[in-house]
C-alpha cells in the first residue's frame, strides 16, 4: 500500500489517492472548474501533506482538511492565523469555490451567504483591563 492510499484511505477518498493527495486534486478541481484559487500548499512531512490543502491569499488562507470516518472536506478561512469562518462540504467542487470566492475578496458575510455551509465565527472582545 503506498504513502498516500495509508494517509487517505482508499474506501473514503479513491479520487485523492488517484491524484497524489488533496492538494493536487484541489488545484486540479480548480482548474477543471475555471477557478483560480492561487497557489495551492500542503505540508512537506508526514501524513498530513496527503490530507491537508492552504490555498493562500493576500486576503488570508484557506485551509482545508478531510474528515478521518465519514468523507467529507473541513474548511477554515483563517486571517492572521485566526478562524474567521468555517465549514465542511462532502464536494470537492464546493471546497474551490469557496477558496476562489475568498481569493476575490469577499466579505465573510458575502462568504457565508454564498456558501450556507460556512458559518462565521463570533468575536468575543477581550476583557477590559483594569488599571490599578
Amino acid at each position: 500500500m503506498s504513502d498516500v492510499s495509508a494517509a487517505l484511505g482508499v474506501r473514503l477518498y479513491p479520487d485523492l489517492v488517484e491524484r497524489g493527495g488533496l492538494a493536487p486534486a484541489l488545484v486540479e478541481t480548480a482548474a477543471r472548474q475555471g477557478l483560480d484559487i492561487g497557489q495551492v500548499t500542503a505540508p512537506e512531512q508526514g501524513r498530513s501533506r496527503f490530507t491537508c490543502a492552504e490555498a493562500s491569499s493576500e486576503h488570508g488562507v484557506v485551509c482545508v482538511g478531510l474528515g478521518a470516518q465519514a468523507r467529507y472536506f473541513m474548511i477554515d478561512v483563517r486571517v492572521s492565523g485566526e478562524a474567521q469562518a468555517r465549514g465542511d462540504t462532502t464536494d470537492l467542487v464546493q471546497v474551490a469555490r469557496v477558496a476562489a470566492a475568498w481569493r476575490t475578496g469577499v466579505t465573510l458575510a458575502d462568504l457565508t451567504a454564498a456558501f450556507p455551509f460556512m458559518e462565521e465565527m463570533k468575536r468575543h472582545p477581550a476583557p477590559a483591563v483594569q488599571a490599578r
